[in-house]
């Protein structure tokens, strides 16, 4: 099989466009925000200004292209972002979320990206996180930042991070109802109030979805509830407390064979039916997080506390029982210090971040807790200390050095002394440089470099609940990117190549039902990430219509490196193409409507042996709405249109066969409709 190398991505990485690119060349300073916005909580228009000084690959995904369709799950905000694999099982439970590779084995909860909520962090202490507490609905923007371009957060991850950011009362005032109905008995509900008089300001959404899923046994219904209020003192300061809540209710079908999910999607074992199989969680998270403007920077710093209720019967055998809490806080320093007569900008910050997890596992008893089997305290603590400086040699070229250091354990407490005493304690430590440069050669287009260094610890996940592995390293890695993002009248682009240089690669499997961890010697990670909006056509059938194209195509080369057993084998678990297009017409008077795709035109490997590929997919979709004007909208959003059978996402195997039952396939033909109200 050929290989792409890093230099002949070189050659072609620079000239294809994106969507979201709105680069500025002049210098950003801080200063008071003005009355109707938040200073906790900045627009997506600041937001978009800061993220693209980073010397690297980031993103920002504004509400406003998300909710013109359906919004169901976090992979309807990130399909157009480059470099990001986002697939759901079934319905929103246990979205994969992977960027460049991160947690690529992990088919269950991810690792290797933080999730963060208005830069709080969601993710477990362990470095374990989900996405079902996430609803599109309850998001303003969602920032994405690519590898260690996730520093001004302290996060040094293959993967970065992804920041989902509220609305405030200050944003978003007045009331919002919204509907949402449509294939599988889906039907969506949001009510949304927010306000602000004087310093005060509060925002308040609950949603509720229901659906009887595509396949059987896929059953769920959510139950989330998420709100702010924020109190300002004067023109400089802010203080916000954050409230989430989760009722999560979902049914869990079983992993098929390839025969199996190609010939009857909708089918699942007999055994999801005897065991009852299904993921229950009951959330509750609360943050504060307070931010001061000064005349040089600005100070932000908060605290968090989460506890989450896990009820899970895995499979017909077993059942998780979890009781988890999680907290910690924070403190970031930004501002402008001039040095030698130059523009010099300057990052500081520290996390400190604590959880326990009370872990069960019983024989699964019809769904009912059976006899227990594994019990232990699992405690996390990880500390981050970070800085990250900027030096502008002239105004339109930046010199970026950062540095994180990471302190990490992981203590596991075995209380379940029959088979033995397994506990054990372990301790990461890691020091992660990164250098850098961006360059803003023409008004709002610029171009970038980075070398750096990443290290993730094992979360309990791989370290053991039903059985310990604690000998586990940290994955390690280096990454060099290269890049360049910008807009010229009608055309935007965002294109960036790297290249990772892997160490301990956690790899995570399934060999006859029976889960597995290990380290990997050396694997590579590179790619070619290419995203691009065009504007082709204005005032075509009618003064201020217009026709545009957006698309986000991923290219990954994922393998190990001379392995004594894998050898230069594919990495198995994401394709090596993908790409998602639409193009779209609207016109003045509000209408739009316009096809989409999903195309994978080459299968990929479920196994490390590389015996076993999914098969290749394209599928189409349409979407249609109108804006009528006082605040009514409307949509309607075709999905799979032709009603292929795909697999939407798979299991991880050292080894497969025919009979390796690993595939999940993806919804068929379905139609929503939805309607927003907004006074």
């Amino acid at each position: 099989m050929s290989r792409i190398t890093l230099p002949g991505l070189l050659a072609v990485g620079l000239v294809v466009t994106s969507a979201h690119a709105q680069v500025v060349t002049q210098p950003i300073t801080v200063t008071a925000t003005a009355a109707d916005e938040s200073i906790t909580v900045p627009s997506a228009e600041e937001a978009r200004l800061r993220i693209e000084k980073t010397a690297g690959g980031v993103d920002v995904v504004p509400a406003g292209e998300v909710r013109d369709g359906r919004a169901n799950a976090v992979k309807d905000i990130l399909d157009y972002v480059p470099g990001v694999f986002a697939q759901s099982k079934y319905g929103q439970e246990d979205s994969r979320l992977s960027i460049r590779g991160s947690g690529l084995s992990r088919t269950f909860h991810l690792r290797g990206t933080r999730i963060l909520r208005d830069g709080i962090p969601i993710t477990d202490a362990d470095g374990a996180g989900d996405t079902m507490e996430i609803d599109p609905l309850t998001v303003d923007y969602t920032e994405i930042y690519k590898g260690a371009n996730a520093l001004q957060y302290g996060a040094s991850l293959l993967g970065g991070a992804v920041n989902f950011v509220s609305p405030t009362g200050r944003s978003d005032p007045g009331f919002l109802l919204r509907q949402e109905f449509g294939s599988f008995d889906s039907l969506r509900t949001q009510f949304a109030a927010g306000a602000a008089t004087g310093n005060f300001d509060y925002y308040v959404t609950p949603t509720y979805s229901h659906s009887s899923g595509f396949r059987d046994h896929t059953g769920q219904d959510y139950k989330r509830l998420n709100g702010n209020v924020g109190y300002r003192f004067g023109d400089g300061a802010e203080t916000r407390f954050f409230l989430s809540a989760a009722d999560i209710n979902q049914k869990i079908p079983s992993s098929l064979t390839r025969a199996q999910a190609l010939s009857n999607p909708r089918q699942t074992a007999a055994t999801s039916f005897t065991g009852n199989t299904k993921r229950d969680i009951e959330a509750l998270r609360g943050a504060n997080k307070t931010t001061v403007l000064t005349d040089s920077g600005e100070a932000t710093m908060g605290v968090f506390l989460a506890n989450k209720q896990l009820f899970h019967p895995l499979s017909s055998a077993i059942l998780v029982d979890n009781d988890e809490t999680n907290g910690g806080g924070f403190l970031r320093w930004t501002g402008d210090l001039e040095l030698a007569g130059h523009r010099n900008e300057v990052t500081l910050g520290a996390n400190y971040f604590a959880g326990v997890n009370h872990a069960k596992v019983f024989a699964n008893a019809g769904g009912d807790r059976g006899a227990l089997s594994a019990n232990s305290d699992q405690t996390s603590v990880t500390t981050e200390l970070y800085g990250e400086n900027a030096f502008y040699v002239v105004p339109e070229v930046a010199l970026i050095a950062g540095l994180q250091g990471t302190l990490a354990t992981r203590d596991y407490e075995d209380k379940f002394l029959s088979n033995g005493n397994q506990s054990f304690e372990r301790n990461y430590d890691s020091v992660n440089p990164k250098l850098g440069a961006r360059w803003d050669y023409a008004l709002q287009q610029q171009a970038f470099a980075n070398l750096s260094w990443s290290s993730e610890p094992p979360p309990f996940s791989e370290l053991g609940t039903m059985t310990v592995q604690n000998n586990l390293r940290s994955q390690e890695s280096k990454t060099l990117e290269v890049g360049a993002r910008g807009s010229r009248g009608d055309l935007a682009w965002d294109a960036a190549v790297y290249y990772a240089w892997i160490q301990n690669e956690l790899q995570f499997q399934t060999v006859n039902s029976t889960t597995s961890v290990f380290n990997a010697d050396r694997t590579v990670h590179q790619g070619l990430e290419l995203g691009g909006a065009w504007t082709a056509l204005r005032d075509s059938l009618s003064l201020g219509d217009k026709t545009a194209l957006r698309l986000a195509y991923t290219f990954s080369d994922f393998r190990f490196d001379n392995d004594a057993v894998y050898r230069d084998n594919d990495i198995p678990g994401a394709p090596r193409h993908l790409l998602r297009a639409e193009l779209r017409y609207s016109h003045a008077s509000g209408w739009y409507a316009g096809p989409n795709v999903e195309w994978v035109p080459q299968g990929y490997y479920v196994d490390n042996a590389n015996s076993l590929k999914t098969p290749s997919y394209a599928l189409l979709g349409a979407k249609a709405g109108y804006d009528f004007g006082g605040g009514l909208k409307a949509f309607i959003d075709g999905r799979n249109l032709l009603d292929r059978t795909y697999i939407s996402n798979t299991g991880v195997a050292a080894s497969a066969t025919a009979a390796s039952a690993l595939f999940n396939p993806g919804d068929g033909r379905a139609v929503y409709a939805g309607i927003e109200y907004r006074w």
